[in-house]
């Protein structure tokens, strides 16, 4: 060993501020990393790996983007954004999540159970608009961007990594439900996401408390928080698996059983008649076909499954698709049965982290097939995304045709000016998602007691003196002793209660 030298074992004189030929060092620094808890961990995160951070706010821009220029057109696909909005707005303004356009003074909380509403509350007061609502969707959306890259970039590397994260913002599921006003799944798609990844890195607990807001979002949520708990018993866990499966059936049980049916004047759950028409536990009658009949459901399953190369079947992550696919095939409403809508998008999170551990695993298989199929996966996986990108909402927005302005927008804006702030209005698909901000808003022919002060609607394809005198008179009918009279007809009709 080598025994320290006689100088540099001598001790230096203490330098003295303000003496000759020496400087003030001033105070001591610390030059230790930031004392801010994580602050260091977050910087070398977004320094080590920024592109799931990046995909992330390019997607929330395209997202934003999407739902922006759909929302110009005034061509209301349904009346959710509407519903979702008054829901919203008394949650901000700390009152009953009324939703007046499913029917007069419905709570819903007594429709669905999504408290999970009231988050948006606070950017609702500030900002009183349905575009509030569709930002805040493809913020969530963009969000669950995030964890899935750096999921897959962990397990797969970068480039493999970022043609997953690519894939999953580019997915179907995902486009469709950006593309069709708002819904509460919205919120779901990111925690799903987030647990995703946890379970993929095999950290159980984390992904547990990812996935408890889950039954704050809806009440079929109870069942993929149980499915997950099946997943952990998979995987050895035994008490955790077990006390997430009676956790999430009890959940379900109590929101469908006694919060719903309490919430709704009629105290039923109305929404059950429709997911499953009770064939949801039934074995005869229609079960197992009708998972699979129509044909409609079976392509379903190629299109959810198919779009990440069938390889996740391979996972038993996907027992999580299993419940919503359930309830969906099994239900009476064929909407629930195909691509469309937002129904595709909770599965989206769910077969995308199915994919990253299907192709983790199958890297170390026997058979050379497999892995070459694996290991080029992710590359065919981001090619069909950008494929199917030309029959989806991203192709809008390279469009010039989307961005001018549309007549309807403008004749939109103008009637909706003429409704008093503060008022009630009975209204079609028309206006119906550029009106609750600014009155209380009730579907046509379904305002119960209220007479409502104002009448909105398309106009018809035949606009003439009769046209106008029917529209006149058909409200007086429904509201015998009013009297209203048309104050707006272009593209629109605006009719005015005057007695």
């Amino acid at each position: 060993m080598q025994q320290p030298s006689q100088r540099s074992s001598q001790v230096a004189p203490i330098p003295v501020p303000g003496q000759r030929g020496e400087r003030d060092p001033g105070p001591p620094r610390d030059t230790r990393r930031s004392r801010i808890p994580g602050a260091s961990r977050v910087t070398r995160e977004l320094a080590a790996r920024p592109t799931p951070y990046l995909l992330g706010i390019a997607f929330f821009g395209l997202y934003a983007l999407i739902s922006l220029l759909r929302f110009r057109h005034v061509e209301n696909p349904s009346w959710d954004l509407a519903i979702f909005e008054q829901a919203v707005k008394g949650y901000a303004h700390l009152d009953a999540p009324t939703i007046d356009v499913r029917s007069p003074g419905l709570n819903q909380l007594g429709n669905h159970f999504s408290p999970i509403l009231a988050v948006l509350a606070p950017f609702y007061r500030i900002f009183p608009s349905p575009l509030t609502l569709l930002i805040a969707q493809a913020a969530l959306f963009a969000l669950a961007v995030v964890p899935i890259t750096r999921m897959a970039s962990t397990a797969l590397g970068t480039a493999r990594g970022a043609a997953i994260g690519i894939a999953f913002g580019l997915s179907w599921g995902v486009q469709r439900a950006v593309e069709f006003d708002f819904h509460e799944v919205a919120f779901a798609v990111p925690l799903l996401a987030f647990s995703m990844e946890k379970l993929v890195e095999r950290r159980w607990t984390a992904a547990v408390l990812w996935a408890l807001p889950l039954l704050l979002v809806k009440e079929d949520m109870g069942l993929t928080v149980g499915a997950l708990g099946i997943y952990l018993l998979t995987q050895r866990r035994w008490r955790l698996g077990a006390a997430l499966m009676v956790l999430g059936a009890l959940a379900m049980a109590l929101t469908v059983y006694v919060v719903i049916p309490g919430m709704n004047p009629d105290g039923v759950y109305e929404e059950g008649e429709k997911a499953g028409g009770g064939s949801l536990f039934g074995l005869f009658g229609g079960f197992p076909q009708d998972l699979f009949w129509p044909f409609l459901k079976t392509k379903t399953y190629l299109w959810v499954f198919g779009v990440v190369g069938f390889l996740a079947l391979r996972s038993p992550i996907v027992i999580l698709a299993v419940p919503t696919l359930a309830w969906r095939m099994l239900s009476d409403t064929p909407n629930h049965w195909g691509q469309d809508w937002h129904y595709n998008a909770v599965l989206m999170p769910i077969v995308f982290a199915a994919l990253v551990d299907a192709v983790r695993a199958a890297g170390e298989s026997p058979a050379p097939w497999q892995r070459t199929y694996a290991r080029n996966l992710p590359g065919a996986v981001l090619a069909a995304s950008l494929a199917l990108c030309a029959y989806m909402p991203a192709a809008h927005v390279i469009e010039p045709d989307e961005y001018k302005a549309s007549p309807r927008l403008a004749a939109a804006n103008q009637a909706v000016r003429l409704v008093k702030k503060g008022s009630t209005v009975e209204t079609d698909l028309g206006l119906i998602s550029q009106l609750p901000s600014r009155a209380t808003v009730y579907w046509i022919g379904a305002t119960g007691k209220v007479v409502p002060d104002y009448v909105a609607v398309n106009r018809p394809d035949v606009w003439d003196a009769e046209a106008r005198r029917t529209l006149e008179a058909d409200a007086a009918q429904r509201h015998p002793g009013a009297r209203y009279t048309v104050v707006y007809d272009n593209v629109f009709v605006i009719l005015k209660r005057v007695g």
